[in-house]
């Protein structure tokens, strides 16, 4: 693609004319080869401008910054006031735009994005649209799976992978949105068909992040601004900013006066089943409604979901079957080990996810609550406290292990935890090495327990040591039913 294509759009300054072919974009200096563009992003920690020499000297001729650099004559420097914003722009123009040919639903709120996206992609795929998915747990569209780093990655990996899926047949998308990936520009030139708000809390708060609430919660709004349409949860007292410069036609949902509404919410448990069932209201129809996911925040998930085909004009009640089937890797995900007891995979790793799940789980039936968990190595002690004081209030034993320790002895994060379980008056088990924490745990329960294993979810490595380790809870627990003859 010529230079000049690439740039369309973008405010600029060149002092030649910009016909050189150009094969790609790249912002990181290693990949910048004969042929790139080397964007210069600024950075928390690193700013690209520092490494376009190093970008030269691997044959890179192209380079795109904020400041003029001191470079060899035969380069070309185009100067944008914003790198970041930029590279948006010259991506979307490097794929095509694929995004005008896809229906995005972009998701953004402090919890449920991961869920409401499964369930979303779920019920599009059983109405006859195939559709991808981008977030927490990675990009995929069937069953081929595209690393990412972020949440919401940056924008050349953003618009390469709308690209991909729209080659392979994808017809429709659903991604997390975060608010580091408003603010960051990662989403611009992103045609959002549908923007969804599930709630709002306190979080991304701190250095090289959000600076206050406020500032986080107007990023996340920035959604409400260019999504085509707006699904929103009115419980969540933040709705009406988030929808303060909307000018889309909104669809609501709440557990009452809403468009889309849950009424009879029951919990459902059986041996490879833990989920809730409620009767959806919309103006147009009553119809029931069950969820392969436990816990009343996934009732509003659900809505969320309803309402997001409802604003596309598609039937739900056609295809709501798919609930009942709905498996997200990581999330409050129930492994099935044999018909007496409950195992539990989620990502909860703070207090108040902790103690989100922990609730969810005993307004069930249960017997004995056992919870195993660590908690990152170097980082926060004031996380250590909130998740030592929860479980030692909320369950019958916290098995405390590791979770990527990196370069902080495990036995240490384990001691600290374990004094303020013991603090809250519970019980708890110290084993560094996870998988045999996990095999330990499976070993203790009996009839109508239920087991947490908290704080990996799907991840599958641990970090030890500066290195990552592929490491699978899912693996210590086939180990665990093959010696126990449960295979």
């Amino acid at each position: 693609m010529l230079l000049k294509d690439v740039l369309n759009g973008i405010v600029f300054s060149l002092d030649s004319e910009a016909n050189v072919d150009i094969k790609d974009i790249v912002y990181d200096s290693r990949k910048a080869l004969d042929g790139t563009i080397f964007v210069c992003l600024r950075g928390a920690r690193f700013d690209g401008h520092e490494y376009a020499k190093s970008a030269y000297d691997n044959g890179c001729r192209c380079f795109m910054v904020e400041t003029l650099l001191d470079l060899p004559d035969d380069s070309l420097q185009i100067k944008v006031a914003n790198t970041r914003a930029s590279l948006a722009v010259a991506s979307a123009n490097f794929f095509g735009h694929p995004t005008k040919q896809l229906n995005v639903i972009g998701i953004t709120g402090t919890k449920g994005k991961t869920s409401t996206a499964h369930l979303v992609k779920a019920l599009l795929e059983a109405s006859g649209i195939k559709c991808g998915i981008i977030g927490t747990v990675g990009a995929y569209y069937d069953d081929v799976e595209i690393p990412t780093v972020n949440t919401t990655p940056e924008s050349y990996e953003l618009q390469k992978i709308f690209k991909i899926m729209l080659d392979n047949g994808c017809k429709a998308c659903v991604i997390e949105v975060s608010s580091i990936g408003l603010m960051a520009h990662r989403v611009d030139c992103v045609d959002f068909k549908v923007g969804v708000f599930t709630n709002l809390s306190p979080d991304h708060i701190g250095p090289n992040e959000h600076p206050d609430f406020e500032d986080y919660m107007y990023w996340k709004s920035v959604l409400f601004e260019i999504a085509e349409n707006a699904v929103v949860n009115v419980d969540d007292p933040a709705y009406s900013t988030m929808l303060k410069n909307c000018k889309s036609p909104i669809t609501t949902y709440a557990l009452k006066d809403a468009d889309v509404i849950a009424e009879n919410v029951k919990l459902l448990k059986n041996n490879r089943f833990i989920g809730i069932s409620f009767d959806c209201k919309t103006n147009e129809s009553s119809f029931y409604t069950e969820v392969a996911l436990p816990g009343l925040f996934n009732v509003y998930n659900a809505l969320a979901a309803i309402a997001v085909l409802r604003s596309l004009g598609i039937r739900a009640e056609d295809c709501i079957d798919a609930l009942k089937e709905v498996r997200v890797r990581g999330r409050a995900e129930c492994v099935y080990v044999c018909d007496d007891y409950d195992v539990i995979i989620d990502y909860a790793h703070n207090g108040l996810s902790m103690k989100s799940m922990l609730d969810t789980l005993k307004s069930y039936p249960h017997n004995h609550i056992y919870v195993l968990y660590g908690a990152v190595g170097g980082r926060t002690q004031l996380r250590r406290k909130e998740l030592g004081l929860i479980t030692g209030k909320e369950c019958d034993l916290s098995i405390l292990t590791s979770d990527d320790p990196d370069f902080e002895d495990p036995w240490n994060i384990i001691n600290e935890i374990g004094q303020y379980v013991t603090e809250a008056g519970g019980k708890f088990v110290g084993i560094p090495d996870r998988g045999e924490a996990v095999e330990y745990a499976l070993g203790l329960l009996e009839k109508g327990d239920i087991l947490l294993l908290a704080g990996k979810g799907h991840e599958q490595y641990m970090k030890v040591n500066g290195e990552y380790v592929p490491f699978s809870e899912r693996e210590h627990i086939e180990i665990f039913k093959k010696r126990r003859g449960l295979v």
